[in-house]
């Protein structure tokens, strides 16, 4: 043997080696086949018992490996079995291989299926070689000559990363360092968690509530009872407060402060407030019993309605009717349009009455007095449709979703603690959560399905919750006594609460509407600390 394949001929001269010329397949999973004079030259990676060997089969013997047939030779068949191939076609074993990667890629993209490819009768593909080029070198033996030759042939393989892959922690997935897969899915389960499928529920960001009021206003006088109602805020975006006698009127606008009436001193105080829906008249409870009707564009008295003999406590409007609570145990509707001081009476509590609430499609009137009961009542009726006696202390806290018919929410007092939701149109009760301490104000967003509370004895504090779950968003503090009065801008978005310590903050706790710009201006976003009066 010579170097460079040349070999002595027996008369001693030098014999030029045949030179076949070789026609290189590539198939797809890294097998080529070589077919030329006769000769086939198989390059096989990986696969049966050998590893990744290169073999050659001329008309028979095949390598560990994929054996391949060659056409017209029966020899190449039986090496094909012999080297772990498959007779026939030899290409017909990639096609179910690939076949079955295909379908574990696609469950693990829709179905979230992490299962090893073993399970589905998937081999593992080898670790692709860094080489470029493979060169086989074949020793052939031509029938015109006994002089062994040598068939250099070189094959190409593909320089691209696999398109399938096994993870570290077993899972069947893409290859993260290349997008352009096989999967029709691909581009969707680039940036997708593998483990979750392209259809997992993405996580809810939590919103950021700011803890601290943005503006606070002092209000002298706000008074220390759990059983008034003296702060309301109109669609005009005017806060009404009661103050000792007087009630003041503050624009969130302009932060201007007017003040609209003062009642007789010493004789007469302010219990309660309450805007008309339109925000142009406002209701006004008194001490000695009295519902005043206020023209407020005019700061003009317009009616003033008797009927209660104690103070009367709680309003509550629906359209042209507003209904008082009061200390004598009964509730009065009244409609302004006409001349008589009450259309109908409502008896049914043993107590005082401090929580009045319309429904939203003015159908239904929740109340809720010191007997701790919760009575609904059907608009027209002097009975209760539904009568509520889980509550163990005084129900003034009421809320009437504005996301599902019939759905109310009230809060009962120091002895009861708890926030329990009904169901006023089948009268069953749905939940109840204790919150730790006296419950008392409630009030919906109108903005998204969550609700706020506010608290007494013993933390008083105000929360956030998300409804059906009751998760609690966020717990805000800074009142140092019972937070006794909660009203809800405009916009849905700010609250104002007022406590006993006589101040007034504000917060920001719900989102906008979804048709509201971002970053917009809120009108009382001024952060500043000044007077109510």
């Amino acid at each position: 043997m010579l170097e460079g394949g040349t070999e002595a001929s027996a008369s001693g001269r030098l014999a030029f080696p045949t030179i076949t010329t070789v026609t290189t397949t590539t198939t797809r999973d890294g097998t080529t086949m070589n077919n030329a004079n006769g000769t086939t030259t198989i390059v096989a990676h990986g696969g049966g018992g050998g590893g990744g060997g290169t073999g050659t089969t001329n008309g028979g013997d095949g390598e560990d490996g994929r054996g391949n047939r060659r056409t017209g030779g029966t020899r190449g068949e039986e090496a094909g079995h012999r080297g772990g191939g498959v007779s026939g076609n030899g290409g017909g074993h990639e096609r179910e291989e690939a076949s079955a990667a295909y379908g574990a890629l696609l469950r693990s993209g829709l179905l979230g299926d992490a299962s090893p490819p073993e399970a589905y009768g998937v081999t593992p593909p080898s670790t692709p070689s860094t080489a470029r080029t493979t060169t086989t070198t074949t020793t052939t033996t031509t029938p015109s000559s006994s002089s062994p030759s040598f068939v250099v042939s070189t094959s190409y393989s593909s320089p691209g990363k696999n398109l399938f892959r096994f993870r570290a922690d077993g899972s069947f997935g893409v290859a993260r360092e290349s997008p352009f897969t096989l999967s029709p899915v691909a581009s969707l389960l680039e940036n997708q968690p593998l483990s979750g499928g392209i259809f997992a529920q993405r996580r809810r960001a939590p919103r950021k509530i700011s803890r601290s009021p943005f503006k606070v206003l002092d209000a002298p006088a706000l008074q220390d009872d759990f059983y008034l109602n003296l702060v309301d805020w109109s669609s005009s975006n005017i806060l009404a407060v009661g103050l000792g006698t007087s009630v003041y009127l503050w624009s969130a606008c302009t932060s201007k402060v007017t003040k609209l009436c003062e009642l007789a001193p010493q004789q007469d105080s302010v219990c309660s407030v309450a805007w008309t829906q339109r925000g142009t008249y406002l209701g006004v409870g008194t001490n000695s019993g009295e519902v005043q009707i206020w023209d407020v564009a005019k700061c003009k008295l317009t009616r003033t309605m008797r009927g209660h003999r104690s103070r009367a406590g709680t309003l509550a409007w629906n359209s042209h009717t507003i209904s008082s609570g009061s200390r004598d145990r009964s509730i009065l509707n009244r409609d302004v349009r006409s001349a008589s001081d009450f259309s109908s009476k409502l008896l049914g509590h043993k107590s005082e009455v401090c929580g009045l609430k319309w429904s939203y499609d003015e159908g239904q009137l929740a109340s809720g007095g010191n007997d701790n009961q919760l009575f609904v009542w059907n608009a027209h009726s002097t009975s209760p449709a539904l009568r509520c006696s889980e509550h163990t202390a005084a129900v003034k806290a009421i809320a009437w979703s504005p996301h599902q018919h019939g759905l109310l929410a009230s809060g009962g007092g120091t002895a009861d603690r708890c926030i329990r939701f009904w169901n006023t149109v089948t009268n069953a009760p749905l939940q109840c959560v204790d919150t730790g301490s006296q419950v008392c104000n409630l009030e919906w967003s109108k903005n998204v399905n969550e609700i706020v509370s506010t608290h007494g004895y013993s933390q008083n504090q105000i929360v956030v919750w998300r409804y059906p779950s009751m998760s609690k968003l966020t717990t805000l503090t800074g009142h140092t006594y019972r937070v006794l009065y909660l009203a809800v801008s405009p916009d849905g978005q700010t609250i104002v609460t007022g406590a006993g310590d006589e101040t007034l903050r504000f917060w920001n706790v719900f989102p906008g509407p979804k048709s509201q710009v971002s970053g917009s201006d809120n009108a009382v976003s001024s952060l500043a600390r000044a007077g109510i009066r």
